[in-house]
């Protein structure tokens, strides 16, 4: 697949921008940088996230009220959340791990496909092949079993080392862990399933795309349709 130059400057702005972020979260959590600095970068995935939430709600009230109550608790709290920098990257960090660890190992668990079969069946159109189930259901629990090991680690330099060490691994080592595991996940699937069988990144994003917007709300399920018009 070849790369526009309009996309090949995306990709960089991204990875420039990654790389930024995760060596001012890294100042910031070695008690280095701007504590404000810091605490915007700390609080900025999560209150984007929520606000992202509420923007989606169909109560106009509900959305404003939970902006402001949002606002309102990060100026309240501010103060005390730059004087905790290191301990706000790591519950931003330990609770990303466990987060993604139980959206893709719940996945594995009761009579329902794994997160990773469900994509590549919405791929394949509904056809998957015994070899790719059994491996889409591997990936899966590697998925699983990686973010999990993260928060595991995340956790213990947390308790037990230097706040400097485990900045290192939370906000330096993240983004290189993941690729590794990406590359290594590439490597693996090349080996276990034919070309036919491999999906494009393009083709995986489409189907998650798919995926989320087969979740209809329930008031729209809920919606009588007309009866149809006998001829």
């Amino acid at each position: 697949m070849t790369l526009s130059p309009g996309q090949l400057l995306r990709g960089l702005a991204v990875v420039v921008f990654l790389a930024v972020w995760a060596f001012l979260a890294h100042t910031g959590s070695a008690g280095e940088g701007s504590g404000d600095v810091s605490v915007l970068l700390g609080v900025a995935p999560t209150g984007i996230a929520f606000g992202l939430l509420l923007w989606r709600s169909s109560h106009p009230a509900l959305t404003g009220t939970g902006i402001l109550v949002m606002l309102g608790g990060l100026a309240w709290y501010w103060p005390t959340l730059r004087e905790n920098v290191a301990l706000l990257f790591f519950i931003q960090h330990l609770g990303t791990n466990l987060a993604l660890g139980t959206l893709f190992g719940r996945s594995l668990l009761g009579g329902g496909e794994a997160l990773i079969t469900e994509l590549a069946r919405a791929v394949h159109q509904g056809e998957l092949s015994e070899r790719k189930r059994l491996y889409t259901r591997r990936a899966t629990l590697a998925w699983t079993l990686f973010f999990l090991a993260n928060a595991l680690v995340s956790a213990i330099l947390w308790l037990l080392a230097p706040h400097t060490i485990w900045s290192i691994f939370a906000n330096l080592l993240s983004a290189p862990l993941l690729a590794a595991m990406f590359i290594g996940e590439h490597f693996w699937r090349v080996k276990a399933l034919p070309p036919e069988e491999r999906p494009s990144i393009a083709q995986v994003a489409r189907a998650y795309r798919m995926r989320s917007q087969q979740k209809a709300p329930v008031a729209d399920l809920k919606t009588p349709q007309p009866p149809a018009n006998p001829s």
